[in-house]
């Protein structure tokens, strides 16, 4: 047998959803739908198209290895100091460096049972053990995480909201946790999300807790609100120490010219999130009052998606909307079996969707 980490072989490879090429390929639909990957229908910005366009004549050469402008823009705007910025190829990067620095051979690392896919594939890369937690109501239980804790725990992740479930936890429920850890016990506060989230009440910017809790580390993303998914650049909020440390193992030139250089306007596009922010509430609030009147239940999401109950197996749904040209997720690798999870699309994509649910149901 080839000498590998033999715990590699127990991870099954993240699954992203299908996309309208593989639609095209597989079934010859051409308009088809794409509502799997929770990505921001808008598109980028057009201020961002421009600052793209405008760097194409500069691809020959490598991008800024420190990002020093996005990042003196993002400690700006959050308060912190460049230092205390890690930037990476996607928030998915930056997840995977928190797990370098904090894990060691043999140390565990503690998860939610409906956790994002890519924390378990981090922590297994890192040679750790995963401990997995029971949710409740579909959501994090950070009592039963904390009480997991152990001599052996070097991390803690939480997502907030949670992909796929879309749940979410106040900021009293986060400080309460966060009191409860040892120091020595890094907490990962995924936030891809946060900007859909942020006007729930209670919610929390787990940058400004950093400064209370320097064992937090919080991640965020273009991906989301911001349409840069296909360009791959987020970042980590940290103390300096912990983002000296992941810079150390951080690869040179992890994030592109155009995503540096669309990611510097993108973050002082004000405007463009907030027509995002509004066009996904009512996109959100028309499915689930379709979802309602169809007699399916769903899990009320703080994020661009929802999943939702089909009430058995929910493959044959899948299956069918794929036939009538809608792509949406299967969550049964997340323990959902019965879920599919749907982001909110512009208006006209979600009727496409609402009624080739109702078809295919």
């Amino acid at each position: 047998m080839l000498n590998v980490n033999q715990k590699i072989r127990t991870l099954q490879p993240y699954q992203p959803g299908k996309s309208l090429d593989v639609l095209f390929r597989e079934l010859g639909i051409k308009n088809g739908v794409k509502l799997a990957s929770n990505e921001n229908p808008r598109g980028p910005s057009e201020r961002v198209k421009n600052v793209i366009n405008g760097g194409l004549s500069e691809l020959s050469r490598y991008p800024d290895a420190g990002g020093f402008t996005l990042k003196s823009l993002l400690a700006e705007k959050f308060r912190v100091i460049p230092d205390q910025i890690t930037l990476g190829n996607g928030s998915n990067d930056v997840l995977e460096l928190a797990a370098r620095v904090a894990i060691s051979p043999g140390t565990n690392a503690i998860v939610d049972e409906h956790c994002f896919v890519v924390y378990p594939l981090a922590i297994v890369g890192a040679q750790g053990l995963v401990r997995v937690v029971a949710s409740s109501d579909w959501g994090h239980d950070l009592d039963c995480m904390a009480k997991a804790i152990d001599g052996d725990t070097r991390a803690v992740f939480i997502a907030n909201p949670n992909n796929p479930t879309g749940t979410w936890v106040s900021e009293e429920q986060l400080r309460e946790f966060l009191d409860s850890v040892p120091p020595n016990v890094w907490v990962v506060l995924d936030e891809a999300y946060y900007e859909y989230a942020r006007g729930l009440p209670g919610y929390p910017d787990g940058t400004r807790l950093i400064s209370e809790y320097p064992n937090l580390v919080v991640t965020r993303t273009f991906s989301k609100v911001y349409g840069l998914a296909g360009l791959r650049v987020g970042f980590g909020v940290s103390s300096v120490e912990f983002g000296e440390l992941m810079n150390r193992v951080r690869q040179p030139f992890n994030v592109n010219s155009l995503a540096l250089a669309s990611a510097e306007v993108a973050i002082q596009d004000d405007e463009y999130v907030a027509a995002s922010v509004r066009m996904n509430a009512e996109g959100m609030s028309r499915l689930c009052d379709r979802f309602e009147e169809l007699g399916l239940a769903y899990i009320p999401s703080a994020g661009n998606f929802v999943s939702f109950d089909i009430g058995g197996d929910a493959m044959p749904v899948y299956d069918a909307l794929l036939r009538l040209g809608v792509i949406v997720r299967p969550v049964a690798n997340y323990l959902m079996p019965n879920h599919l999870r749907v982001t909110v699309g512009q208006p006209q994509e979600n009727e496409r969707f609402l009624q080739a649910l109702e078809k295919s149901l």
